[in-house]
């Protein structure tokens, strides 16, 4: 018993310590397209310019009120700072149907992907939705925002700002 709590506590340890926090790159996991295809998460780039990871389901209505607050704007940020958002479904395979649905539905003009297994959640140390991350030019996960409620949306747009000049971003 006591060689199986040892074992457990290593692989706890190293699992814990490979998960993203600031600074670090974006992990690499495979996630669907909407089309059902699979697509590695190392192919997610920008061309030096920032990124928005949002990660939502199709059961939580924050997710969906910060990813409709985002879409009024997402054009001028986009014409602004460049800032692309992809957005990470971790809607499992019962619910997955779902998203092309809300996606449409909604007309966000986002990239969306769908994480069923939730290997990309884990991996980014998602614990529950919604949950947001900026991602700088370089790939490098500089800040991330867990929850929502009305106006956060404005706070992620000043940081996409100071990330799109290089500047760094106070937590």
């Amino acid at each position: 018993m006591k060689k199986l709590l040892s074992t457990l506590a290593l692989v706890s340890a190293f699992t814990f310590s490979s998960f993203a926090g600031d600074g670090d790159k974006i992990p690499v996991a495979t996630v669907k397209k909407m089309d059902g295809s699979k697509v590695s998460s190392s192919t997610f780039s920008n061309n030096g310019k920032p990124i928005i990871i949002s990660f939502w389901a199709t059961w939580c209505k924050p997710c969906k009120k910060e990813l409709d607050a985002i879409a009024e704007n997402y054009a001028d940020w986009t014409k602004e700072t460049g800032v692309k958002l992809i957005a990470i479904s971790i809607d499992d395979a019962r619910s997955s149907g779902k998203v092309v649905t809300d996606v449409k539905t909604k007309g966000w003009e986002y990239e969306v992907y769908i994480d069923e297994n939730q290997d990309f959640k884990r991996a980014m140390n998602v614990n529950n939705v919604p949950h947001t991350f900026i991602v700088d030019g370089n790939g490098k996960i500089v800040w991330s925002h867990n929850s929502y409620t009305e106006g956060d949306e404005d706070k992620l747009y000043e940081n996409v700002k100071k990330v799109a000049k290089g500047e760094k971003l106070d937590h």
